[in-house]
């Protein structure tokens, strides 16, 4: 029966729907995470009778035919890049995007990765990195007799040097924003990649025509709502649940009719 091969692809889908679940809510607690849904597609049908096949005389045809699915499967895996809640951390160095943009990081390999993970630090060299210690693009350099440091709303980062009441520009924070955000390749550490689906960076000062800005001792939670998280595995629990009650079912049938054999 072509039952048991349909149910098998309906719990291989919930499957995949209960680990992107379970995915978003180990990360709701991580620093600009943005949680991810799971869409499906069905299968190629069987096609026994074509629409408007005839059916006898030249004007009869069959009004909807018979089509006999195949079953589901998993079509895609989407990220929802809705605005995380913005967490006050009075650490300077912690800075939040309020709105589009990705920060630009500096791989060791040369290449260019982006995120939103604001939570930065200074290095030894004084220069600003992320917490695995890559450098932010464009570069910036904290003088070493620095007593306080201030970024703007749209990038520009000015530090107060011990002796001087003057502040002293030191670089501006530029963000990245791409035509299809869910075309990025995630990398794990809060990282993404650029990929040919995300199309090409455009990149600007905080606060340009489509960019974001920028906020000083704040970082942005994740958007995963754990409510919403936990009625979603209920309900890919029930859906899994009744797709392996159809096995058991066609189980049974075959059983019997091979005892009436």
């Amino acid at each position: 029966m072509r039952s048991l091969s349909i149910a098998s692809t309906g719990m291989l889908a919930q499957q995949t729907n209960v680990d992107v679940i379970s995915n978003n809510i180990a990360n709701m607690n991580t620093t600009a995470y943005k949680r991810q849904r799971a869409e499906f597609q069905d299968l190629l049908y069987q096609q026994v009778a074509r629409p408007g096949a005839t059916t006898g005389g030249q004007e009869a045809r069959a009004p909807s035919g018979i089509q006999i699915g195949a079953g589901v499967r998993t079509g895609g895996v989407y990220r929802i890049g809705t605005q995380g809640a913005l967490t006050q951390t009075d650490n300077r160095y912690d800075v939040a995007i309020e709105g589009q943009g990705y920060f630009q990081i500096l791989m060791p390999n040369g290449t260019t990765n982006y995120t939103r993970a604001g939570s930065f630090q200074v290095s030894d060299q004084g220069e600003l990195v992320t917490a695995d210690g890559y450098p932010v693009q464009p570069g910036i350099t904290v003088p070493q007799e620095t007593t306080d440091v201030v970024i703007s709303a749209s990038g520009a980062v000015q530090v107060k040097v011990d002796g001087d009441p003057q502040l002293q520009e030191v670089g501006q924070l530029q963000l990245a924003t791409f035509v299809n955000e869910a075309g990025l390749e995630a990398l794990g550490g809060n990282l993404f990649a650029e990929t040919a689906a995300s199309g090409q960076p455009n990149i600007a000062a905080p606060g340009e025509p489509g960019l974001g800005t920028l906020r000083q001792g704040f970082l942005e939670a994740s958007n995963v709502n754990p409510v919403s998280e936990i009625t979603a595995l209920i309900t890919a629990q029930r859906a899994y649940e009744m797709n392996s009650r159809v096995v058991k079912t066609v189980d049974e049938m075959l059983s019997t009719t091979s005892q009436m054999r």
